[in-house]
């Protein structure tokens, strides 16, 4: 795993403590193209809608409730979209950004590694800070600056409409961090860390005793209420002005009242009187480096309880969009603009805060009150910017809304009586919760075809569908029952996570991420040990083993085809995929321990967690939707086919290496 200080958003912030963050901003500020501007022509919507599945969508539509939805497909088409391989978020995207496959942009998980040690990392951007540095006061001061690169390859389809003069708005596209550098109106979405450069950190105050037992998403903090006062800190980011890198670290007081329900919280300037069981507005605090600069970030606090104990959530500290650390937009300014018209928001990539929810620091009701925070603040940004569309002589814009994929995560046990995680007791209240972000959808598409002047091409489409996930299949576990890993220690019988106790020089195969497996190959990997010559071999075997893998619970089949990427794949940068895409059967997935090179003991687990529906199954399992205004006759409809599309309506060549497919 990258270091703290590598993955430190203040690696790159350091440019503003010394003020230099204009040398970046100067090659974004250029200016958008204006309404008006540019080649005059056709106009496009596209609205993105993450993880709506298409029989559900179909269920739906057959009983009335989606309207808007039918009004789109009654004028033009409603087909199943195939998802990427592996149907991951970034990936899907990612295809729909450049009209490529994984081969073509080299996103191929949410989890990448390092093949010179297999440590895994964000596979979207990674942020990195100066190398040459002078020793003043103390500090460690930079002397040249630090940058967050994308790390998804190829032209985006923005970029090419720009240089043919034609203008775009691009809302919270995923893997778009940092944001492409263009002069089209641009918001970067899934991939934009907190401020710690996670992909999103709560913090958790309890007067409760437990364990110190660790969380995933989030930090528990254990406090005392003295005589009604609590003293606590909030951690910030790695301070890398400082030699030693400390964490900047916010001290804040809570005076809890002594007869109401409520308490007053003293933290950054702000006085915030919060009443049990209510949110605070968003709250701007600054985190000092040195020298009198400081880094500004936004969040929200939550009082979940006064007494019996003391609870308090804080969310991640997002990046503040009004004063961004690192570039969120283009032109740098927008993010500004964005906040004087609606406020400020979330600006992290993966705003609904699942994990809370997961480890049980937020229940059901208080996740759907931050779900819908977030929901609300896209609404508001999505109509600010369709008012701005409808007065454009030609043009693109794209909106991405990511709250039906998320919902669709931590509430889809409550709609299956099969579900590990389903409650009779609980469940009924929340089996109709996806059901409502769809109807929310709706109305946003309502909307649109209100707004849109007759003859506006008009796209919806989302990235996959959704699939019950009863069982976790441990990859790694598996590869060591079959003789492909070997332990160094094998009287543990396991491994920690990044492969701790795996013994390279007898390891033929490792999984990473939710659905790579990698070849131990010679000459690739740090400690490879398979020729090249038997790669091809050892990809056959492995794939034919694998789908024989029986559930013993019941006696499903687990894997429904391991997929070589040599064959599937096209473009340059396939030869950094994984060897092997993993597409499980519906109902399995691989666990989370898989994710980072974990061995468990077991070989499958009853999922348990609130995250109990997925999509990173074999892609056949979860269709997306495809709605266009525009009748269109053809199967296997896939997101990697929009680009050229777009580019055919403006009369655009499409270039040679996209693979998609234009059905305009």
């Amino acid at each position: 795993m990258k270091s703290d200080d590598e993955n430190s958003l203040f690696n790159v912030t350091r440019r503003e403590a010394l003020g230099l963050m204009g040398m970046t901003a100067a090659a974004l500020t250029a200016g958008c193209v204006s309404e008006g501007s540019g080649r005059p022509g056709p106009k496009a919507i596209i609205l993105g809608f993450d993880g709506m599945d298409y029989r559900l969508v179909s269920e739906m539509l057959g009983r009335g409730e989606l309207p808007n939805f039918a009004k789109v497909a009654g004028r033009g088409s409603f087909l199943p979209l195939i998802s990427s391989t592996p149907p991951q978020s970034p990936v899907a995207w990612s295809n729909f950004i450049t009209g490529k496959d994984p081969g073509g942009h080299g996103i191929f998980d949410f989890i990448a590694r390092d093949p010179k040690d297999y440590m895994p990392f964000l596979s979207l951007s990674k942020v990195t800070g100066s190398e040459k540095h002078i020793d003043a006061f103390g500090l460690e001061i930079p002397l040249s600056v630090g940058k967050a690169e994308l790390l998804r390859k190829g032209d985006s389809w923005w970029e090419i409409l720009e240089r043919n003069g034609v203008p775009s708005t691009v809302i919270s596209v995923p893997s778009n961090f940092p944001p492409v550098e263009c002069d089209q109106r641009t918001i970067s979405g899934m991939g934009t860390p907190d401020i710690l450069g996670t992909y999103g950190t709560f913090s958790f105050y309890t007067s409760e005793p437990e364990e110190d037992a660790g969380v995933q998403g989030g930090k528990i903090v254990h406090v005392e209420v003295d005589e009604g006062v609590v003293e606590a800190e909030l951690q910030g980011p790695s301070n890398s002005l400082k030699k030693e890198h400390p964490d900047i670290m916010l001290p804040f007081t809570v005076y809890v009242d002594e007869a109401a329900p409520q308490a007053r919280i003293s933290i950054g300037g702000h006085d915030v009187i919060l009443k049990q069981g209510e949110w605070s507005d968003w709250l701007t605090l600054s985190f000092p480096l040195a020298m009198g600069f400081d880094v500004k970030g936004i969040a929200r606090l939550y009082l979940k309880e006064v007494r019996p104990e003391f609870k308090l959530y804080v969310s991640p500290v997002n990046i503040d969009p009004a004063h961004p650390s690192v570039p969120i937009s283009t032109p740098a300014k927008y993010s500004g603009q964005v906040t004087e018209a609606i406020g400020p928001h979330y600006t992290q990539g993966i705003p609904e805060d699942t994990w809370a929810l997961n480890e049980g620091r937020l229940n059901e009701d208080e996740y759907l009150v931050q779900a819908n925070i977030a929901k609300n603040e896209r609404i508001a940004l999505f109509r600010m910017e369709l008012e701005r569309f409808t007065r454009a002589s030609a043009g693109v814009y794209f909106c991405y809304f990511g709250t039906t994929d998320t919902c669709s995560h931590m509430f889809w046990g409550h709609r299956d009586p099969n579900h590990p995680v389903y409650d009779p007791a609980v469940s009924p209240k929340y089996a109709g919760v996806i059901e409502g972000f769809y109807r929310d959808m709706d109305g946003i598409v309502g909307e649109a075809l209100a707004a849109l002047p007759e003859g506006t091409e008009f796209i919806i489409v989302s990235d996959h569908g959704f699939s019950p996930f009863y069982r976790a299949f441990h990859v790694n576990r598996w590869l060591l029952d079959n003789g492909y890993i070997g332990l160094l220690d094998e009287s543990l019988g396991e491994s920690g996570e990044f492969f701790e106790n795996v013994d390279w020089s007898r390891t033929k195969a490792y999984a990473l991420g939710l659905n790579g497996l990698y070849i131990n190959l010679e000459g690739r990997e740090g400690q490879g040990i398979v020729p090249a010559s038997d790669r091809d071999a050892l990809v056959a075997e492995l794939a034919e083993k694998l789908g024989a893998v029986k559930d013993p619970k019941g006696g499903g089949t687990v894997i429904s085809e391991a997929y070589d990427t040599a064959k599937i794949y096209t473009g340059e940068y396939k030869g950094i995929a994984p060897d092997m895409i993993i597409g499980y059967s519906s109902g399995y997935r691989g666990s989370w321990e898989t994710a980072l090179g974990k061995i468990p003991a077991t070989l499958l687990d009853d999922n348990k967690k609130k995250w109990s529906g997925d999509h990173c199954m074999d892609a056949a399992f979860v269709p997306g939707i495809f709605f266009s205004s525009r009748k269109v006759d053809r199967g296997n409809m896939g997101l990697e086919d929009v680009a050229p599309s777009l580019l055919s309506l403006y009369g655009i060549p499409v270039p040679e290496d996209m693979v998609g497919k234009s059905f305009i």
